[in-house]
């Protein structure tokens, strides 16, 4: 039992972490905030990670509710969900700017407004549509399971949450420890291990939607 539930906490918490992935914010961030005080950054970064946390929260505890009302299943939104990390992950990879992250003009707007804690900064650079739907999907493998599965899910949000403060926190210190070539190397290890657990959402989105494909009883592979 406690091996299980240290496994899936892990698993959860480097789900939510590698694909909130705070240190691909921080260049944004710090454009986004040039005319910023250390102060004010803060402040900034304190109100981006608690809505990232309230954002990620809300559609872990409502996913379930709002697939059944739109007649979407988990399958189908596991297979979804793979897809677009995939898309993130091949981005990370080449150390390139995700569009399915945030777009230049996203930036540039941001740039322009007087508080870009919540718009763009929290939705959608960090609490985006690839972490929506990683929380989602992990919730969804928590209600097939025991209650307490839930838990570690929303721990993962709570601490991805606290990692992501710290890190645009200290977005200048970060910039001038890591570089251009640390944070493209973290880009490039993040990215490995979101195409890994993009790859087995949609597996497991596949076979969910055809069972056959795991063998089980009537499958292909049990005859």
């Amino acid at each position: 039992m406690l091996r299980e539930v240290v496994t899936f906490s892990l698993v959860s918490l480097s789900a939510v972490l590698v694909v909130v992935d705070p240190f691909a914010a921080v260049p944004f961030f710090l454009a986004m905030t040039a005319e910023a005080g250390p102060e004010e950054r803060r402040e900034t970064a304190r109100r981006a990670a608690v809505t990232t946390f309230l954002v990620l929260t809300g559609f872990a505890l409502a996913g379930a509710l709002l697939f059944r009302a739109l007649g979407i299943t988990l399958g189908a939104f596991k297979v979804a969900g793979g897809i677009l990390l995939l898309v993130m992950a091949i981005d990370m990879l080449l150390t390139r700017p995700s569009a399915a992250r945030i777009t230049e003009p996203e930036v540039a707007a941001g740039a322009a407004k007087e508080d870009v804690a919540v718009v763009p900064l929290a939705m959608p650079l960090l609490a985006g549509p690839g972490s929506i739907a990683t929380v989602v999907v992990l919730m969804g493998r928590a209600r097939s399971g025991e209650a307490w599965r839930a838990i570690p899910v929303l721990a993962a949000i709570a601490a991805t949450a606290a990692v992501s403060y710290l890190v645009l926190a200290g977005a200048s210190r970060v910039d001038q420890v890591l570089g251009r070539t640390g944070m493209n190397i973290l880009s490039r290890v993040a990215g490995l291990l979101l195409a890994a657990i993009a790859i087995q959402f949609m597996i497991d989105g596949l076979t969910e939607a055809f069972p056959a494909l795991a063998g089980v009883p009537g499958g292909i592979h049990s005859r």
